[in-house]
């Protein structure tokens, strides 16, 4: 599987740890993050994520920021983005199989690094149930 990555400031080491992580899984991935602690403008390392999935050069996505809600916000203004802003492995779960989310946002700010990586594991392993949730999917999309 090919994931795309971006993070701003606040989550190099979330990047550095979740990328090393997709490496010993055996994943691919593109890198669109920071990878150091200076402030940067989010918007320009989440679109970039939000491109690769939604033109197909993904998979699937993972951003990071502090809270995680404007790197959220970025890439679901994107037409084929479900970005979820997840805080533990339920919600990713949940996500996965009632959303069919393809990106996943995380909360630097919020979360520990081995959490963070459990919650990784969780949204590349579920899958989306269908079912009745993909009529709902299907009204998300703006016209």
């Amino acid at each position: 599987m090919k994931i795309s990555i971006g993070n701003d400031h606040a989550g190099p080491d979330y990047k550095n740890a979740i990328v090393a992580y997709l490496k010993e899984q055996g994943h691919e991935h593109i890198n669109h993050g920071t990878d150091n602690t200076n402030s940067v403008d989010y918007p320009d390392f989440i679109h970039p994520v939000a491109k690769d999935v939604s033109e197909g050069r993904a998979d699937l996505g993972i951003i990071i920021c502090g809270s995680g809600n404007g790197a959220a916000m970025t890439a679901n203004k994107h037409q084929k983005i479900r970005a979820a802003l997840c805080w533990n492995n339920e919600m990713v779960s949940l996500a996965r199989l009632h959303n069919n989310a393809n990106i996943i946002s995380l909360p630097a700010r919020f979360l520990s690094i081995p959490q963070a990586l459990g919650m990784v594991e969780t949204f590349l392993n579920t899958n989306f149930e269908g079912g009745r949730h993909q009529g709902r999917i299907d009204k998300i999309p703006c016209n």
